[in-house]
């Protein structure tokens, strides 16, 4: 059974990379850059629902796309350098 994500639940990173099936270190990569926004409580980080819900919206799909074709651009241009 799937769980509905609540936006004011507050969950675990290992609850977070169940909803969106990625990996361990996607998800510390994910924060450590400010993609999503996680809260350190007792020195373990917490997630609001409603950033998790963020990440799946069709405007976070835009933003993504905005910038892997800016990395692709600018290493397409290093390479150019070579």
């Amino acid at each position: 059974m799937i769980e509905e994500i609540n936006p004011e639940k507050i969950y675990t990173p290992k609850e977070t990379r169940d909803f969106l099936k990625i990996s361990e270190s996607t998800m510390k990569r994910m924060i450590k850059d400010g993609l999503i926004s996680a809260y350190k409580v007792s020195g373990q980080y917490r997630i609001w629902g409603r950033e998790i819900l963020r990440l799946l919206s069709p405007e976070a799909v835009k933003g993504g796309e905005k910038v892997f074709l800016g990395i692709k651009s600018r290493v397409r241009k290093a390479i150019d350098k070579w």
